[in-house]
């Protein structure tokens, strides 16, 4: 089972940051391993999941985009119905509970499209605690509205205005916070990336996911799915689907942002294109020049715009268990937009990139195959960038 002891997942993980980090990881996996185990914890957490949160989410059968798409059968694991309008919830009351637990006053976050900002600002104010979200200049240009969000939950965002002022110099940012005020805070990781134990407790707290869709997959359908789809940036969705499946014969896809082409700088696929290397604390696949700098990358989705990824996915894909695809800025505007057309729901333009490729794929599938689709956020913060791109309101034909 991975992680080992180490924080390792096959080759991959570990824990590289700075000696004055150690004891404050050492003291968030201890309490994580107790608290894991702890029946009054889990029960504490599910109630606010349930009664807070909204779970669960609904799976949906989206007839009128599988008619359209060919043959396969397209569900929806509607994690944009959630309160804040995303998964990330699902993460930052489990770190939020557990930050209380050990006593600390302060959540430290990063961001990128202000989704797991605004999760953790909420998860803040509903335990009464200070919170700092670090965003990327750029960013938080293309995510107002988010930004306001955040604010007015209490949370105090601070712009960075550094490298690629996206959400790999907010996590740099965050990251100084914490080695400064680890003593009364605690930095909630919005993806399964990051020193270990955050790969495991992300991707732990999200396998809510996978276990709701197995349990309502088999009550629908009698069975399992034939394939589960998520987008892939730093990869928290994706592996909180894929996880609870990887012993069973259903195939995983996760899609990563191609952007606007193959060259450096213009897309941000990380698993497909990238190599070995460590970012922000754990070995991973990520994207690097010759001399081993992270490069400046490119995704219309503020979310999946990160040149690393979790360390298990690297695992994943090094084991042949998981296929990562790509799919272009323009393949999720269009996938955006019939989403709209064709099911009246409005994704997030990361979750587009998945729905992208479920209708890339559909029509070349046998009669009656099933893929399920994990909607990973809504794509109200997204509206105002989608109008910019297709040049105006009623220019989505």
């Amino acid at each position: 089972m991975y992680p080992d002891e180490r924080g390792y997942f096959g080759r991959y993980g570990g824990r590289f940051v700075p000696e004055t980090l150690i004891p404050a990881l050492m003291e968030t996996e201890e309490a994580y391993r107790e608290l894991a185990g702890d029946e009054k914890f889990q029960q504490e957490l599910q109630l606010y999941l349930k009664d807070y949160v909204g779970r669960e989410s609904p799976l949906y059968f989206a007839s009128r985009l599988s008619e359209n798409a060919g043959k396969a059968r397209i569900f929806l694991k509607r994690e944009d119905l959630n309160h804040t309008g995303s998964h990330k919830i699902n993460n930052t009351l489990g770190q939020a509970l557990l930050a209380r637990k050990m006593g600390k006053k302060r959540l430290i976050a990063e961001t990128g499209a202000g989704q797991h900002g605004v999760a953790t600002a909420t998860a803040a104010a509903a335990f009464g605690l200070e919170c700092t979200v670090y965003m990327g200049s750029k960013d938080m240009e293309r995510q107002r509205l988010n930004v306001f969000r955040m604010q007015m939950l209490g949370a105090e965002v601070r712009g960075v205005k550094k490298g690629s002022e996206t959400l790999k110099d907010a996590t740099n940012e965050a990251f100084r916070d914490y080695i400064r005020s680890f003593e009364y805070s605690h930095m909630v990781i919005g993806s399964v990336v990051g020193p270990h134990p955050y790969p495991m407790m992300v991707r732990d707290f999200q396998a809510v996911i996978g276990r709701e869709l197995r349990r309502q997959f088999q009550e629908q359908e009698g069975g399992l799915p034939d394939c589960i789809i998520a987008c892939v940036g730093g990869g928290s969705n994706a592996m909180g689907i894929f996880y609870p499946f990887l012993e069973d014969p259903v195939k995983l896809l996760g899609v990563e942002a191609g952007g606007c082409g193959t060259a450096p700088g213009q897309h941000c696929a990380t698993l497909s294109r990238g190599n070995d290397g460590v970012l922000h604390g754990a070995f991973s696949r990520l994207l690097q020049d010759e001399y081993g700098q992270v490069m400046d990358t490119h995704s219309i989705s503020a979310g999946l715009d990160y040149p690393g990824v979790g360390p298990e996915h690297a695992s994943l894909r090094e084991r042949g268990r998981v296929d990562y695809v790509q799919m272009s800025d323009r393949e999720a505007l269009d996938a955006f937009v019939q989403l709209c057309r064709m099911e009246g729901i409005i994704p997030a333009l990361e979750s587009a990139h998945a729905v992208a490729y479920a209708l890339k794929i559909a029509a070349a599938l046998e009669e009656e195959k099933s893929l399920v689709v994990n909607l990973s956020g809504r794509g109200d913060k997204d509206v105002e960038e989608v109008a910019r791109l297709l040049g105006g309101v009623g220019n989505g034909n």
